[in-house]
């Protein structure tokens, strides 16, 4: 049986999907901070005969998210985006999403990302040794600054420095960093964190400053306070030259991330 979720649900809904906390995040967080029953945010959940949760679809504006265990109502999650006119987009674990593509019209773009967790720092901060910094909010101008001379940064990162301050003050996310000369030159930040993890990105390092282990240091620290605090971190990355480093932080594949547009 598939019906939409309420407010009612929220703590069952929660614990399923926190059995895969980072696989998860983006569901979790939308829960967390705009419950079920908003004008832009809807969930949807498959449950067996016995009442057990099985799968959820996340609607958040034109996007949606899947996430189910095998197997799972694939078709009907796809019927349930198809008869939404403003469907434009749909993302999750790529084993998730190429159940529902199957019963989707033809997408337009599709991309593939590596997924990764950490959950258990295997680098060694005394190895680098330099200064790390956990950003305030009086820090969002230095690091927009800083994040404005990241050439790959240039479309990817779309923010500003009140949103950037917002959200250091909220807690959506955190940076730590390395300055010298009294500039910031490296840095890792995290987004979209929830009561159970958190994706890092906006990892980089100044031209001049690089291989110098600066940002791995960053990620260490940072993954280091998550797990502390109970939380998953995770992260994509594209290619698998990034991945090596961030494995020998701590970090291990547990999937790919496919983002199709429709």
């Amino acid at each position: 049986m598939i019906r939409l979720l309420t407010q009612d649900d929220k703590a069952h809904c929660l614990t399923f999907l926190k059995q895969q906390a980072a696989e998860n995040l983006f569901i979790i967080g939308d829960i967390e901070a705009f419950g079920f029953e908003t004008d832009f945010q809807r969930l949807w959940g498959e449950f067996d005969e016995t009442g057990k949760l099985n799968a959820v679809l996340l609607k958040y504006y034109e996007s949606y998210i899947p996430f189910g265990k095998e197997p799972f109502a694939a078709e009907a999650f796809a019927n349930i985006m198809i008869n939404d006119d403003s469907f434009k987009r749909m993302s999750g674990l790529k084993s998730v999403c190429e159940e529902v593509a199957t019963y989707l019209p033809a997408y337009k773009q599709k991309r593939q990302m590596y997924y990764a967790k950490c959950t258990r720092v295997e680098y060694s901060e005394a190895d680098i040794p330099v200064k790390l910094e956990k950003a305030t909010p009086d820090d969002a101008e230095a690091l927009q600054t800083f994040l404005d001379q990241i050439p790959e940064f240039a479309d990817s990162l779309p923010t500003n420095v009140e949103t950037k301050r917002q959200h250091l003050q909220t807690g959506f996310a955190r940076a730590i960093y390395v300055k010298d000369q009294g500039k910031i030159v490296s840095s890792a930040s995290t987004t979209a964190e929830n009561s159970a993890s958190a994706m890092i990105v906006g990892v980089a390092t100044l031209k001049t400053h690089k291989q110098k282990g600066f940002a791995s240091a960053c990620v260490a620290r940072l993954c280091s306070d998550l797990i502390a605090e109970g939380k998953e971190p995770c992260l994509f990355y594209d290619n698998p030259a990034a991945g090596a480093i961030y494995k020998r932080i701590g970090f291990s594949d547990i999937g790919l991330w496919m983002m199709y547009a429709y």
